[in-house]
């Protein structure tokens, strides 16, 4: 459903959003090795999620990456999709084609549209604390 890049993205911002409740900053390899993603390609995650204010970085020995507790209280999933996918997801066709709506739908089309609404509310009214948090207690896991 989600691009590769999305999927790291989203399990990054959970476990810097974790991290950061607690004061620490998270390094680059960190958040490869956490989210078993490769250090280049989390890095070019990393870079697109600062370039749209989700985290910050800071370079140096001291730096890292961080989610300041106002952004993690207010950042939604959507705006993680939004930031590494753009809206994609709420637009295409559920079969692939270039061309879908409804004057000249896919046979899923119909059944589609729900899917692709409900996905949309739920990424929209998703916190990312309220993931973060559910991590931290134990409730959801990030890798197996």
């Amino acid at each position: 459903m989600f691009s590769k890049a999305c999927e790291y993205g989203i399990k990054a911002c959970v476990y810097i959003a974790m991290q950061s409740a607690e004061g620490q900053r998270v390094s680059l390899q960190d958040i490869a090795k956490y989210t078993d993603s490769p250090v280049a390609f989390t890095a070019k995650i990393l870079h697109q999620l600062s370039k749209n204010e989700i985290l910050e970085s800071l370079r140096g020995p001291k730096g890292g990456f961080i989610i300041t507790p106002e952004k993690n209280e207010t950042i939604k999933l959507a705006d993680i999709v939004k930031a590494i996918d753009g809206d994609s997801i709420y637009m295409g066709c559920a079969l692939g084609f270039g061309q879908c709506d409804a004057t000249q739908p896919c046979p899923m089309h119909e059944r589609f549209v729900q899917i692709r609404t409900d996905l949309k509310n739920m990424l929209e009214n998703t916190t990312l604390n309220e993931l973060a948090t559910e991590f931290k207690v134990g409730t959801t896991f990030l890798r197996r």
